[in-house]
């Protein structure tokens, strides 16, 4: 299926990666994040924040806007164009303890850095929005070649965010985000144990509802 961007560039789909099918091998890919991306670690943890009444957190939908469809089929209707309807506001959101979660999720295969390029001002907009209405928020951030997470409280990215708009670093140092931020282990169940730091922002007050 072809998918455009409302300005009508292409979309290009990077290639799924199959899972495998034996149950020891898939747990070895899960544990210490063995081939999973970034975002498929979030969606394994909050099926098993789901399915254990932890937390409710899903992935976002993005509006898709079908401009041309093929009927090859009486019963089967196969998308062939289609544009993104309008730009994406976070990757997740949800409810965990009576508090409303909204974040986003980012890699990044530097080593020392973060360039803040990777988010957008409609992007920093909705969260601003999300944390004044009570919401908790936060961005999930992965070194990939690192193999380290952290969980980053809103504010700090404001202030970076911030400091890069008046000709400040266009980058935000991992010394920095380690000081800033509560750093995650990847495990089994759940792939990513991130709601136990978020619980630990909310104790810390660094996050309020």
């Amino acid at each position: 299926m072809k998918i455009n961007y409302p300005d009508g560039r292409a979309f290009n789909t990077p290639p799924s990666k199959k899972s495998p099918v034996n149950t020891s091998a898939k747990k070895k890919m899960i544990f210490g994040d063995r081939g999973m991306t970034l975002e498929e670690e979030i969606n394994e943890s909050n099926k098993y924040y789901r399915s254990h009444d932890i937390a409710v957190i899903y992935k976002k939908p993005t509006p898709i806007q079908i401009v041309k469809v093929d009927y090859p089929k009486r019963s089967r209707a196969v998308i062939k164009e289609a544009y993104f309807a309008q730009a994406s506001t976070t990757d997740y959101n949800g409810i965990y303890n009576g508090y409303y979660i909204d974040f986003e999720a980012k890699e990044t295969t530097h080593k020392n850095t973060f360039p803040l390029k990777n988010f957008h001002q409609h992007q920093i907009d909705h969260l601003r929005a999300c944390q004044k209405q009570g919401g908790i928020c936060f961005v999930i951030i992965k070194y990939v070649s690192l193999k380290r997470y952290f969980i980053m409280p809103v504010d700090n990215l404001f202030e970076y965010w911030n400091g890069q708009r008046n000709n400040g670093p266009k980058s935000i140092q991992l010394k920095q985000i380690i000081d800033c931020s509560v750093e995650v282990s990847p495990d089994y169940n759940p792939t990513l144990p991130y709601i136990k730091a978020v619980q630990s922002l909310i104790e810390s007050g660094r996050e309020k509802k």
